[in-house]
C-alpha cells in the first residue's frame, strides 16, 4: 500500500465484470439496477469508456457494495490480485 495506483479503464471494466458475474447478474440486469444504459456498461467492461465517480457509485450500489469496496476490487485487479 501507499504506492500510487494508475487509473486503468481495463482494470475498472474487469473488476466490474468479475463482480457482476460473481453476483450472477447479466449486463441488462446490472445496468438496469444502476440506472445506466447497457451499452454504457458494455463499454466500461470492455475498457473503452471511462467510468466517472457517479457511475462507479451507481454500479457499486447496484452490486450491493460500498464505492470503497469497488475501488478496492479495482486496485486488486491492477495489482494482479483480482
Amino acid at each position: 500500500r501507499g504506492g500510487r495506483v494508475q487509473f486503468d479503464n481495463r482494470a475498472v471494466g474487469q473488476a466490474i465484470r468479475l463482480l457482476r458475474k460473481e453476483k450472477g447478474l447479466s449486463q441488462d440486469v446490472l445496468s438496469g439496477l444502476a440506472g445506466i444504459a447497457r451499452t454504457h456498461l458494455t463499454m466500461i467492461e470492455n475498457g473503452t469508456k471511462q467510468a466517472n465517480f457517479e457511475t462507479i457509485w451507481k454500479l457499486a450500489s447496484a452490486l450491493g457494495l460500498r464505492p470503497s469496496e469497488l475501488v478496492a476490487k479495482i486496485e486488486a485487479v491492477i495489482e494482479g490480485k483480482g
